[in-house]
């Protein structure tokens, strides 16, 4: 199985409409404007050089590189040029194909060469879209994911069981898909800080501190384990979320509340055309300066606007009135089809 993962995607779509771009530090992100508050959506490899990355603060980002071209997010346009690419992923004899984002998918072939294959791949996928991408092997979905960043920019790597170890052992376990910064922290905690050493541990020890099922299943992360499955069913969303940054921090409890009736309306426009109801509500909430918490509640099932938004700002009602507001977020769950697929993120059962 075959990851294949777009280089510099957003950026790379931005230089191909404005050639004159081309090996200029590129930053894109919120409206193009760093005096806004906004965090960079992504950056090119020239911007990324001088330590700009996903998610800083677009004024920071504008700091570290004073000539940058800064670009408004034009979602739009990404969406119809990784379609282009999706369509050519599919396009390719004997695959299938498990999409992940607007810039990466599980491609799934049998193949005696999958090296030459994957080239064949990037060189479908240059020729249509003028798009660069970067392919990872594997004899799992997690090898093949970790394999791609060993393969970027333009590359092809290999990760199985032969060599997993060899190439992961001593990498720390945050190098892990599915290992953020706060689980390998709390694994650093029990002595374990290598991938080495996350696969040598006894799942047992874990399921006190993550559970039963997390605890177990990141050994089997450090162990590059899991399925060996590309799966096309189309993902259906378990939920949808809103969020918005303010360029002057809300002082006031109604200018709170004006905000997320917005946030209702906004999430529930998209939840209408999932024809679900609603059964879980998340407030996100991101205190000046920068702290960021989150209030989370099931509520009886329901598609009535009116009890979604009065569920949501009971939410509302546990915030602290003294504290000023930067961001305020909402996200609606809903009840998964049965014929949903299961399990198609790293940290998700069902890998």
């Amino acid at each position: 199985m075959l990851h294949v993962d777009l280089d510099q995607f957003i950026a790379a779509v931005e230089v191909l409409r404005r050639p004159e771009l081309m090996g200029k530090p590129v930053i894109v992100g919120g409206r193009g404007d760093p005096s806004e508050r906004a965090v960079v959506s992504t950056a090119s490899y020239e911007a990324r050089a001088f330590g700009v990355g996903s998610g800083m603060p677009l004024r920071i980002a504008a700091r570290k590189v004073p000539d940058a071209v800064i670009l408004p997010v034009d979602a739009a346009h990404y969406t119809a040029a990784s379609d282009e690419v999706m369509a050519t992923l599919r396009a390719q004899p004997g695959t299938t194909v498990q999409v992940l984002g607007w810039d990466e998918a599980f491609v799934g072939v049998r193949t005696d060469d999958p090296e030459h294959y994957a080239r064949d791949l990037q060189r479908a996928v240059l020729d249509r879209t003028a798009l660069h991408c970067s392919v990872g092997i594997g004899d799992t979905l997690l090898r093949a994911k970790n394999a791609t960043g060993f393969g970027k920019p333009r590359g092809v790597f290999r990760l199985t069981a032969d060599n997993w170890l060899e190439v992961m052992g001593e990498r720390p376990t945050v190098d892990l898909w599915g290992v953020g910064t706060k689980i390998s922290r709390r694994l650093a905690g029990h002595g374990i800080s290598t991938v080495a050493e996350l696969a040598a541990t006894d799942p047992a020890s874990l399921v006190e501190e993550f559970g039963p099922k997390m605890g177990p299943w990141y050994v089997t992360l450090g162990r590059g384990e899991g399925t060996s499955v590309v799966d096309d069913t189309p993902w259906v969303a378990r939920g949808h979320s809103r969020e918005t940054t303010f360029q002057q921090n809300l002082t006031d409890p109604e200018q709170v509340r004006d905000a997320v009736r917005d946030l209702v309306a906004r999430v529930l426009e998209d939840v209408a055309a999932e024809g679900r109801p609603v059964i879980g509500l998340t407030l996100k909430v991101r205190f000046a300066p920068f702290v960021t918490k989150t209030f989370a509640r099931k509520i009886p099932e329901t598609s009535d606007p009116d009890t979604v938004l009065a569920r949501a700002l009971e939410l509302v009602d546990k915030l602290d009135p003294e504290k000023q507001i930067r961001l305020l977020g909402l996200r609606a769950e809903m009840p998964m089809p049965e014929d949903a697929r299961e399990g198609h993120t790293p940290t998700r059962g069902g890998w």
